[in-house]
Formats: C-alpha cells, structure tokens, sequence
C-alpha cells in the first residue's frame, strides 16, 4: 500500500515538475523538500529515491533503443 502511494506522488511530482528531477538521490530530497509538504522523512526519502531510480531506468531504456536503432543501420 505504501508504494503504491510512492509511485502516485512521485508521478504526480514528475508531471508536473519534469525539469527539476534527476538520478541524484541527494538532490531530489531537496527539490521535494522545496515544492512539496512531505510531513514524513521516510516518505520524502522512498519518494526521492523513486524518482532517481524512476530516471535511471527511462535513461537506460533510451540508451538501450538509440544502439539497437545503430546496430540496425
């Protein structure tokens, strides 16, 4: 139950502040910190840590597609 009110914040966070997410952990905490009002250091923590590995993931998968579209050509 609790992740799945990780995911819905932080997709909710990633739509609508694209931008100011990165895979950095560290970062992420603190840019919550700033646009949202996470009571729990816990949940700011699961959320941060969602959302960078959320973008780790999306950049991987974009990796992977750009060379399988190379080793096509």
């Amino acid at each position: 139950m609790i992740l799945n009110r990780v995911k819905k914040l932080s997709t909710e966070l990633l739509n609508k502040y694209p931008n100011k997410f990165n895979v950095d952990f560290q970062q992420n905490k603190k840019v919550i910190e700033e646009i949202a009002k996470v009571r729990s250091k816990e949940l700011r923590n699961q959320i941060a840590g969602y959302i960078a590995s959320y973008i780790n993931k999306q950049a991987k998968e974009q990796n992977k597609k750009i060379e399988e579209d190379v080793d096509q050509t």
